[in-house]
Order: structure tokens, then sequence, then C-alpha cells
């Protein structure tokens, strides 16, 4: 039987009849656009994670550029943040008209590295933009002490980390602004594209509202070139209804990853991950590195596949080294850390629905290739 990364039949046959039920709503009432579950699921993000606004918009994209933007990021300034991340991260900081400044990670938590941070700060720098990669938390009290020193904005990207936890708080209410993505895959996962700005300041709440309706503040009169970039109502009332489950689901990811961390804890040539224990982990990915040289990720990934279980790479290639940003002059070799991370790691399929045994299955499967693997390696042929 085949092991997706992701279940979302599974999810959904869980919650049909209150997912149909809140579906049926939203059609039979006729108002798509902004409409009463979306105001309904903004108040009741921001009650979860502890924020005084939440603005909903298009997608996880939107919301990084969007607070980006209403934090103050405007053309020549450059934000810090890290190369080992999805695009939209810095693609985000490009359409402000500012500058991506990469800062290499911590090799455990593949985050941003704080006491890289410093060095890279110029008289441009306007903010830092953390990515908690994963599902977990960046060192954010670091990051905030130096945004503090150096008078920064710190926006927040949590796209794979809804319901992450650092030293008590939710990631996205410790920043200035904090950045939500609901692409179905996520912790919280819409039916198609969906995100959300929160933020404790009203002057970004506010701006971040305009700017998702094309500017203005009162319809047909505008007050800044804005976006069309609203969550519509079909998805908040999905969005509605899985996030009474969401902490149910994230201690059921928790549970599946104690599983894999148990059977592949003596495992030589895969690591499992690392968790930081001033937070709490969401396992948006289960993400192990293969740092045994003798051992090939990419034959990993086709033994894995021709056992019938899906795997995926997050991230190949790190933002530095893409054609895209050749103009900003970074070269192999100057993020050491993100470039043997892209080389090394590979998630596994996990969540809530997965069964303990299909966790098994995995794991075993791991296990059997390292030990053929290592033998290989060590004959010289898989190196």
């Amino acid at each position: 039987m085949k092991i997706p990364l992701v279940d979302l039949k599974a999810q959904y046959s869980s919650i049909k009849s209150e997912i149909d039920i809140a579906i049926r709503r939203v059609i039979e009432d006729g108002n798509f656009i902004l409409g009463l579950d979306v105001k309904k699921f903004e108040e009741e993000v921001a009650e979860y994670l502890g924020t005084k606004f939440a603005i909903g918009v298009a997608s996880g994209t939107d919301a990084i550029h969007i607070a980006l933007l209403a934090s103050g990021v405007n053309k020549n300034d450059e934000v810090i943040t890290t190369p080992f991340t999805f695009i939209a991260t810095a693609e985000s900081i490009v359409h402000c008209g500012a500058k991506p400044v990469f800062v290499d990670i911590d090799p455990r938590t593949y985050n941003i590295d704080p006491a890289k941070i410093e060095a890279k700060i110029t008289s441009r720098t306007k903010a830092i933009l953390p990515v908690h990669l994963y599902g977990q938390s960046a060192d954010m009290d670091a990051i905030m002490a130096i945004a503090r020193k150096h008078n920064l904005k710190v926006i927040e990207d949590c796209a794979q980390a809804m319901g992450t936890e650092y030293k008590g708080k939710k990631v996205g209410a410790m920043g200035d602004a904090g950045c939500l993505s609901f692409f179905p895959s996520k912790n919280l996962g819409a039916y198609g594209d969906g995100g959300m700005v929160v933020t404790n300041d009203p002057r970004i709440a506010e701006t971040s509202n305009i700017l998702r309706k094309h500017g203005a503040k009162t319809h047909y009169y505008y007050q800044m070139h804005g976006f069309n970039s609203r969550l519509d109502t079909l998805q908040a009332s999905v969005l509605r209804v899985k996030l009474k489950h969401l902490d149910k689901w994230l201690n059921q990811r928790r549970a599946k990853a104690r599983i894999y961390d148990q059977l592949m804890k003596n495992i030589d040539g895969a690591d499992t991950p690392f968790v930081d224990d001033s937070g709490k982990h969401t396992f948006n990915y289960y993400t192990i590195r293969l740092e045994d040289p003798r051992l090939n990720r990419d034959e990993l990934r086709r033994y894995l596949q021709s056992r019938g279980i899906s795997n995926a790479v997050y991230y190949p290639l790190s933002l530095h080294l893409q054609d895209i940003y050749r103009d900003l002059g970074y070269k192999k070799g100057d993020l050491t850390e993100s470039e043997k991370a892209q080389e090394e790691v590979l998630s596994l399929p996990i969540y809530p629905e997965m069964s303990n045994g299909q966790v098994q299955e995995v794991a075993l499967a791991i296990k059997d290739f390292c030990k053929e693997g290592v033998k290989l390696g060590d004959d010289g042929r898989n190196k």
C-alpha cells in the first residue's frame, strides 16, 4: 500500500459532515467575498495565536508581501532572511523593491542563525524575516534582541509552523507581524490557496487590510496601490472547522514523530530531527538528514518510491545559488551550512491520520537502505 506525504482525503473523511455543513452554509448565504466566515476566522486565529489582529489574504506569499509593505519595507531597503526556504520568502522582499540579504542557518534547526545576523546589518537594513522551517521555531529571543538593538522590524514566516510554540508563545505573535499559509498540505490547510497576516500593531493591521482590497479603505476611494488578495469565504469556512481540530492534529503529528525517533535512533547514517526544548515542534515535515557520505540521498529516494513511500526534498538548491538571484553576488561556499543541508535533507511522510504501522513501514525501509547503503559505500560503489 502506498504511503503519501500527506493524506488530505483521510483528513476530509474524518471531518466530512462538519465540512459539508460549513460549505453548504456559505453557498446558501451567497456572500463569497469577505463574508462572515472570514471575519469570524480572523477573530478565531487572533485568539488562538494571541494577537490583536488577523487579516485574511489570498495566499501565504501575499501575506509575506503585504506584511513587509505594511511594515514599511520599500525600494532600496534590505531585508535579512534565510537562504534555506521556499522562494516566496525572498521573492516577496524583491516585489517590495527591496534586496534580500541571506544569512546562513543553524545546522541543527535549519533556521536562520542569529549569531550571524549582525554582521549583515547595514544602514539600509529595514527588517529581519526569519522562517520557522519544518514546524520548528527560530530562536526568537535572539532575533528580537538584535532587532530592538538596531531598530529593525521582524516579520515571521510561519508558513510551515501554524501552532508552533517558542517559550510558551505561538509563532507569529512575537515579531511585528506574522505570516500564515493555508496551502492544503500545511498544518492548517484550506481546499485551495489562502494566507493571513497577524500582528499586534494597529498600523500594520490597517495597512494590510487596505492593501488586500486594492488599496482602498473605503470602497472605490484608494489610498495606495494595493492588491486583489482576499481570503475567500468558502476557504474561511473550511478553515474554521479545521482550526477546532488543530491542536489534536498537532499532538498526533508529534506522536508520529516520536515513533519515528524511537524506531530510527539506532540507524547509522540517518539523523532524526533535532527538537529545540525551548519550544513545541509541529512537524509540518519530518525531515531526516543523511550526513554519512557513504549514503546517496537520491538512491534512497528511489528506493523508498519503489516501496510505495512518498518523500520530498525541501529544499534542493538554496536561494542564494538560484539563477534568479545571481545578481546578488553570492557564490558556492558563501553559506556552507545551507549548502550542506540542501544535499542531505529528506522529508518523510507525516500527517495526523498516518497509522503507527505506516510509520513503522517507513522507518524499516530507511533502516534497510542505510544498512545496505553503507555496505555499498564501503565498496566504493555508492559514493
